[in-house]
């Protein structure tokens, strides 16, 4: 009787997968300091830390998913992992407000800045901008396409349909491939580069960090289909999926608001690229 379970919540066994991706979090910070200065072994550093943090994520997740199949996400466990992710996610929008304050500081506030600026926004450095409703507009569509998609494959999973599902994902991860590619196009071909001044500095950082959180979400798309081809997911219980929807919705938000403040209001009077 002493090992009789009498509650609804999964006890973990003993992993040190949890210790191995902070020790590897703190290399990977370590790494990109060291690489932002230009100090040796950045590179060594900065490897580790990605090496480390993708053998984490793939053995930590590949033992959440085995537990998940194994029926121990009871309706308590899947409640509370909803909240963590919740919770997750509150954690990133607070990453980007920190982001479009200093674009707002900057912007409104240009002449208390410095002379290099010249007291106005854009800075004179920047001889032209983006113009926003060329390939700014067109990844919008394509992202807010991808929202449609993704609640496309949400709705068929609750309904049973696995081939809606399994199409709706291909969908939502094709387009968002093709607004990474853009996004790369984009900074190619763009008329400054990234420094020099605080426009330049606020607009790759802010568009730069959105592009990782889509090609994060992509891939979290891509597991998900790939446990879709598995016969992972029920309509009473897919966790996994409904974390990547309510991601990929986040990363949409995100980018109307960078649209529209970065792009459009950010660049506004002055000369087009």
């Amino acid at each position: 009787m002493a090992g009789k379970v009498n509650h609804s919540y999964h006890i973990l066994p003993p992993d040190i997968w949890p210790l191995v991706a902070s020790i590897s979090a703190l290399t990977f910070t370590s790494g990109m300091v060291l690489f932002m200065h230009e100090l040796a072994n950045a590179h060594l550093v900065l490897g580790l830390g990605i090496a480390g943090l993708i053998a984490s994520f793939f053995s930590w997740f590949s033992n959440i998913v085995k537990e998940a199949e194994e029926g121990h996400h009871t309706p308590v466990v899947q409640l509370h992992l909803r909240y963590g992710m919740i919770l997750f996610i509150a954690s990133e929008v607070m990453f980007f407000v920190g982001w479009f304050w200093s674009w707002f500081d900057f912007a409104l506030f240009p002449s208390t800045i410095s002379e290099v600026i010249g007291g106005q926004w854009p800075p004179k450095a920047i001889e032209a901008v983006m113009d926003p409703f060329d390939l700014p507009l067109l990844n919008t569509l394509i992202l807010l396409c991808s929202g449609t998609t993704v609640t496309w494959a949400h709705h068929s999973l609750i309904h049973g349909d696995r081939d809606g599902l399994k199409k709706g994902l291909w969908a939502t991860i094709l387009l968002g491939i093709l607004f990474t590619s853009i996004q790369v196009y984009e900074y190619s071909h763009a008329p400054f580069a990234f420094g020099g001044n605080t426009y330049s500095s606020a607009f790759y950082m802010a568009t730069g960090f959105h592009g990782f959180h889509v090609l994060v979400g992509t891939i979290f798309l891509i597991v998900c289909l790939v446990r879709s081809y598995k016969g992972h997911f029920t309509p009473r219980q897919h966790f996994g999926f409904e974390a990547a929807a309510w991601y990929w919705h986040f990363v949409d938000v995100v980018w109307l608001f960078l649209f529209i403040v970065v792009y459009v209001w950010g660049g506004w009077g002055a000369e087009i690229h």
